[in-house]
């Protein structure tokens, strides 16, 4: 079964709305250059495709569609392997995005990703905390020592921007403590078949 039909299945299962043709065809694409460079390069622990569509490709279409509307600009903090950086950049391509990764191999693998399909996007292969800028929002998934992490991306949200966490309710007090008291928060999506993964969204006032 190709790629494109498991992910239309995924997200008729997840009551995701399904992707256009040409979303589908930059999915599949990207698919490809991650299975080839995770093989050399250890992008995830996961290996099985099937289960990287679940985790990485489909939870990060969910927290793309999770956004607020009227984003010019987005930094992924701790980029990694383009979770949820790349699946917003195919579902969003009028935000100009920042893929923040200090890992020299992860960084490489994004700017080729970038390169080949031809994304609006950045990379800046170096600490997100070294950024001059600020956004109006900041997207973090899986990185290391992330309650310090959140506490740094703070810092780098506009006034009345946001910021987008794909974290656990068992982890959700605390990163929001780290966020700081001038966050109001939205109520958590669940993820698809996971009784404790969430996406957190929280607004500066």
């Amino acid at each position: 079964m190709s790629c494109a039909i498991k992910l239309a299945a995924l997200l008729d299962e997840a009551n995701l709305p399904p992707l256009t043709e040409r979303q589908s065809e930059l999915f599949d694409h990207y698919l490809g250059l991650f299975l080839k460079w995770n093989e050399k390069t250890n992008l995830s622990a996961v290996r099985d495709e099937d289960e990287i569509l679940r985790r990485h490709i489909l939870e990060s279409i969910a927290c793309a569609h999770a956004l607020p509307a009227g984003l010019t600009t987005l930094l992924d903090f701790g980029s990694g392997g383009g979770f949820p950086g790349i699946p917003i950049a195919i579902l969003h391509p009028q935000i100009h995005i920042t893929l923040a990764e200090s890992q020299i191999k992860k960084a490489a693998f994004l700017a080729e990703t970038v390169r080949s399909l031809q994304f609006n996007c950045k990379v800046h292969s170096a600490r997100a905390e070294l950024l001059r800028a600020e956004f109006d929002c900041v997207t973090l998934r899986a990185v290391d020592k992330m309650t310090n992490a959140v506490k740094a991306a703070s810092r780098l949200i506009k006034d009345h921007g946001w910021l987008t966490l794909m974290t656990t309710t068992r982890e959700m007090a605390a990163h929001q403590s780290a966020a700081g008291s001038d966050f109001q928060w939205q109520k958590p999506v669940a993820l698809y078949a996971s009784d404790s993964r969430i996406i957190l969204i929280g607004q500066r006032l």
